[in-house]
């Protein structure tokens, strides 16, 4: 029997779980440095070793976090749905907890790239990326990170797999952060969406089908897992 194809739209919150801060843009800070610093390319340019080194930190703090319950559920829902994660986390905590289709929309932290040549992109060993650190066309690599201002290359791919999910989770995102909020309006009105989030996002619009469960990500997750299976795998 073909496995229904499940779709995921993970944010911020799931990972918090496992000790990561989240990004609050109200304040323009993210770990007490200006956004405009650390994630704009005028910020790379003005500074690239504070750069390297903010994002050599963040490194360091995701490696010594660990994937929680509520990605365990997800890598775990593979054996009854066609999973596909998509992503706003540059962490690889669902990897780590065997997810297999992971779709990365604002980038990869334990990735570089090529500041010459875009599709040169590299696996960073270790937690560290610095200055001198060079692709094959002798180029300093950057962050493999889409910064504010810059275009979401993976987007439209996300959107083809929102089109064809017949269920589709939001864990712990706000649906505040575009084009990735975005993605829910692509899912067919026939699609079983449920959303997780300990406070409710508010929605613009009505949508069919639609199951909001007001729960941190490992609790609502595993409600969401145990209906989806016993109704629909």
């Amino acid at each position: 029997m073909t496995k229904k194809k499940l779709v995921v739209l993970s944010g911020a919150g799931i990972s918090a779980e496992s000790g990561i801060p989240t990004f609050r843009a109200s304040d323009g800070l993210w770990e007490g440095h200006d956004v405009m610093q650390v994630a704009t390319f005028e910020g790379w340019r003005r500074d690239k070793n504070l750069v390297l080194n903010f994002y050599n930190e963040r490194r360091k703090a995701a490696l010594n976090a660990k994937p929680n319950e509520g990605h365990i559920i997800l890598a775990e829902l593979q054996t009854y749905f066609d999973v596909t994660i998509v992503t706003q986390n540059v962490d690889n905590l669902h990897e780590r907890a065997g997810s297999k289709k992971v779709i990365h929309l604002h980038g990869e932290l334990f990735k570089s790239r090529s500041t010459l040549d875009d599709t040169l992109v590299y696996d960073i060993e270790g937690s560290e990326l610095k200055l001198g650190d060079k692709c094959e066309k002798g180029s300093q690599l950057r962050p493999h990170i889409v910064w504010f201002g810059e275009s979401v290359p993976m987007m439209d791919i996300a959107i083809e797999e929102a089109l064809s999910a017949e269920i589709f989770i939001v864990v712990g995102t706000s649906l505040l952060v575009y084009p990735a909020a975005g993605l829910v309006d692509y899912t067919k009105d026939s699609a079983h969406k449920y959303i997780v989030d300990p406070k409710m996002p508010e929605l613009g619009r009505r949508y069919q089908n639609l199951h909001c469960i007001e729960e941190i990500g490992s609790v609502g997750l595993k409600m969401v897992a145990e209906e989806i299976t016993s109704e629909y795998a």
